[in-house]
């Protein structure tokens, strides 16, 4: 997809997965592209994760414009029924937002730092 402009470490698919799963018991995460957008407008956000399914991409294209402006690191799930499925909804969700990761802030703070850079604008 146009949007997916970064290439994130096959190892770190599983890590991230398992981070938002612990981050929903016991911290918050916004799920959904509008709540994502206002969770990274606010800076609130410590890590928005897109799925790279999404159709039509119009819907998340703006996603990581705005992290990259906002200074928020951001990554990628193969597709939307991972991203529901990882943060306990049985639907797809094309983005969500960490605002806290609650248990799981050490395994939040490493996949930040094992992310690849976006370029910034």
């Amino acid at each position: 997809m146009g949007y997916v402009d970064l290439e994130i470490p096959e190892e770190l698919l599983p890590q991230i997965t398992e981070m938002l799963s612990v981050a929903k018991d016991g911290g918050k995460v916004k799920k959904g592209v509008n709540e994502t957008t206002k969770a990274i407008e606010r800076k609130s956000a410590q890590l928005v994760v897109i799925a790279g399914d999404v159709s039509p991409e119009e819907v998340v294209v703006h996603i990581p414009m705005l992290c990259k402006e906002n200074g928020i690191p951001y990554a990628f799930l193969k597709t939307k029924k991972d991203l529901g499925t990882a943060v306990g909804i049985e639907v797809g969700t094309s983005a969500v937002a960490v605002e806290d990761a609650g248990a799981a802030k050490e395994k939040l703070q490493d996949i930040i730092k094992k992310l690849p850079k976006p370029e910034k604008k």
